[in-house]
C-alpha cells in the first residue's frame, strides 16, 4: 500500500491495528523550539528518531538530552534514537529551530526499560557495488544487538551510495512464520518505509510481487511516500541522478529475528552482490 506526501498534523500515518500492516506503528511529528509533543501507544512498543533537528526525549523517569545530529535532511549525517516501552508516557521537547521526528512501533504486550541509542551505538553495514547497481549502506538504529532488550521492533535507516540503483535486491518476502525439517525458512514481519530523496523531486518505483513468475504492482514514490508491506516479493528502484533514503520499520509476529525468503527466480542472484549475507546477518 503507498500513502502519498501528505500533511499528516501530527497524527498516525500508521495507527495501531492498521489493516495492511497491524504489526507496525508509524508517526512523524513536526516541532519547532520550545515546542512538545506527548504520547502513548499501548500495545506497541516504540522508538523516537529525530530525522532532522534535536530534541530532548522524558520517558519513565528518564530523560535523554539532544537526540538527533542532523540539520539540514536525512542525508546530513547519522542518526539517534530513544527506545520507548510498550504502553509508556513519553514526550519529546524540540531543542533546535525545529524538528521532524519519526515514531517507530511494533506490536509488542511486554514493557521493557527505555534506553537511548547514540551515533556511536549504530551497527553499520554496507554492501553491494556500482556494477550491480545495488550498492548501499544501512544504520541499524534498533539492530541485532538489541535483541535482549527490545521486544519485535527493528529500526533501520538505509541508504542508495551514489546516484540511481536498486535496493532489496535479490527480490525477498518475510510474510509467514514456516519451517523446513526443523529449521525456520522465513519469519512474519510486517514493514513500513518512509522514504526521503536528494534533491527532493527526485523519485523511485516500489514495486511488490505477491506470487513468483506472476505479475504485481508497482508504485511511484516521492518524496515523503510511505510504504506499508504486508506479503510479497519487495524490491525498489531510485531513478538515475537522485539519491534514495527510506526510514524501515519492521515488526515482527513471533520473534524480533527477521528471516527473509528470497525469490527463487533470482535466488542466483545472491552469489553476485558483494557482502549481501553480511547484511542479511545483521537482521537476524
Amino acid at each position: 500500500m503507498h500513502i502519498p506526501p501528505h500533511d499528516n498534523a501530527n497524527t498516525p500515518i500508521v495507527d495501531v491495528d492498521n489493516p495492511t500492516v497491524p504489526l507496525n506503528y508509524f508517526n512523524i511529528v513536526k516541532l519547532t523550539e520550545g515546542q512538545s509533543f506527548d504520547y502513548r501507544v499501548p500495545g506497541y512498543e516504540t522508538c523516537i528518531v529525530p530525522a532532522t533537528g534535536s530534541v530532548t526525549v522524558d520517558v519513565a523517569g528518564e530523560t535523554y538530552k539532544d537526540i538527533g545530529v542532523r540539520t539540514e535532511d536525512v542525508f546530513d549525517g547519522d542518526p539517534e534514537g530513544v527506545y520507548v516501552p510498550t504502553d509508556t508516557a513519553a514526550r519529546f521537547t524540540c531543542r533546535t529551530a525545529t524538528a521532524e521526528v519519526f515514531i517507530a512501533g511494533a506490536k509488542f504486550a511486554e514493557t521493557l526499560k527505555p534506553f537511548d541509542v547514540r551515533t556511536k551505538d549504530l551497527d553499520r553495514v554496507q554492501y553491494g557495488s556500482d556494477d550491480t547497481k545495488t550498492h548501499r549502506r544501512i544504520a541499524h538504529i534498533l539492530g541485532a544487538g538489541y535483541h535482549d532488550r527490545v521486544g519485535r521492533l527493528l529500526v533501520s535507516e538505509l541508504f542508495t551510495v551514489g546516484e540511481g540503483g536498486w535496493s532489496g535486491f535479490p527480490s525477498h518476502k518475510h510474510d509467514t512464520d514456516r519451517s523446513e525439517n526443523g529449521e525456520i525458512i522465513e519469519t512474519r514481519h510486517d514493514e513500513t518505509y518512509n522514504f526521503r530523496f536528494k534533491p527532493k523531486h527526485g523519485s523511485g518505483v516500489q514495486m511488490l510481487q505477491r506470487v513468483d513468475n506472476e505479475p504485481g504492482d508497482a508504485y511511484h514514490i516521492m518524496d515523503g511516500s510511505t510504504i506499508c508491506l504486508d506479503n510479497g516479493y519487495h524490491p525498489c528502484c531510485v531513478l538515475p541522478g537522485y539519491q534514495m533514503y527510506y526510514f524501515t520499520i519492521l515488526g515482527g509476529l513471533s520473534q524480533r529475528s527477521l528471516k527473509q525468503y528470497f525469490q527463487p527466480t533470482h535466488a542466483d542472484q545472491l552469489h553476485t552482490i558483494p557482502g549481501i549475507m553480511d547484511m542479511v546477518a545483521k537482521f537476524k
